[in-house]
């Protein structure tokens, strides 16, 4: 059986108008094999997604080209090969941010 290919979208719709697209992903070492898309969207469901991650202080690392991609996969996808360097850089981006960050107090 050949290797499916992943082609990437673009990112910017034909009319030069941009509607938002967002993606959250999900990785849980020793389990899951790569990262997976755990909620993707564009338009309202994109603007959720980030009001979400923005009201639980989760990291929002912005790439269009990126989100296009991921979106373009189902919830519970693991991410394509052809995806893993761009993907690795955004973790570790997101790591040294959670690195930085001071840690709440719980209440």
């Amino acid at each position: 059986m050949p290797a499916h290919r992943f082609r990437f979208p673009n990112p910017v719709p034909e009319k030069g108008a941009r509607r938002p697209t967002a993606a959250a992903l999900a990785y849980r070492p020793g389990v899951d094999a790569a990262p997976r898309v755990v909620a993707s969207g564009a338009g309202k469901i994109a603007e959720n997604i980030l009001a979400l991650a923005k009201l639980y202080d989760v990291p929002i690392h912005e790439d269009p080209a990126l989100a296009a991609a991921l979106a373009s996969l189902n919830p519970g996808d693991e991410i394509p090969p052809e995806l893993y360097v761009v993907v690795s850089e955004v973790l570790v981006y997101i790591y040294r941010l959670s690195q930085e960050k001071p840690i709440k107090a719980s209440s």
